[in-house]
C-alpha cells in the first residue's frame, strides 16, 4: 500500500513537470527527476540503480544547457543587444503574472522594448524581439524532447532489469 502512494506521488510529479517543461513558471524537469527518483527510490533501486539515475541526471542536466543556449543564440543570430536579452528576462518574469498570453508574448516584448531604447530602429527592435521568441520556441521543444527521454530512459532500464532479473 505505500509503494502505491509512493508511485501515485512520483506520477503526479512527472505529469506536472511535463507540463513545466513548457511553463516557465514550473521546474519541470526538477519535477520529473524527483518523481522517477521517487519511483526508483520505492522500488529499492531494484530495477533503476545508480546507472539509470545518472542517465537521467544527464539529460536533466543537458535541458538547462540547452534551455540556455537556445534562446541565446536565438537573440544572438539577429544581432540583439545586451538590452535585449534584459528584456527578454524581464518580459518573461512579467509573462508569467500574465497567464498563457503573457507567457507566449512577455519575452517577444521585452526583447523587442530592450532593443528599440538600446537602437532605436523599430525594424532592428521587431526581428530581435522574433529571434528571441523563436530561440525560446526551440528551447521548448527540445525540453519537451529531452523530458521524454528521461521517461523512456527511466521505462528502459526499468523494462532491461525486470527482464533480467
Amino acid at each position: 500500500m505505500e509503494n502505491t502512494l509512493y508511485y501515485g506521488i512520483a506520477v503526479v510529479l512527472v505529469a506536472v513537470g511535463l507540463i513545466g517543461t513548457v511553463l516557465p513558471a514550473i521546474p519541470g524537469v526538477v519535477l520529473i527527476f524527483a518523481g522517477l527518483l521517487l519511483a526508483a527510490w520505492a522500488d529499492g533501486f531494484t530495477h533503476v540503480g545508480a546507472v539509470g539515475l545518472i542517465v537521467i541526471g544527464v539529460l536533466g542536466a543537458l535541458s538547462f544547457v540547452v534551455d540556455f543556449l537556445a534562446s541565446l543564440l536565438g537573440a544572438k543570430r539577429v544581432g540583439a543587444s545586451p538590452l535585449a536579452l534584459a528584456g527578454a528576462a524581464v518580459g518573461g518574469l512579467a509573462g508569467l503574472f500574465l497567464g498563457l498570453p503573457g507567457l507566449i508574448f512577455g519575452p517577444f516584448v521585452g526583447a523587442a522594448a530592450g532593443e528599440y531604447v538600446a537602437r532605436r530602429s523599430l525594424r532592428q527592435a521587431g526581428k530581435v524581439g522574433l529571434g528571441t521568441w523563436l530561440g525560446l520556441l526551440v528551447a521548448a521543444a527540445a525540453k519537451v524532447i529531452l523530458a521524454v527521454m528521461m521517461i523512456v530512459a527511466f521505462v528502459a532500464f526499468y523494462a532491461f532489469n525486470s527482464a533480467a532479473a
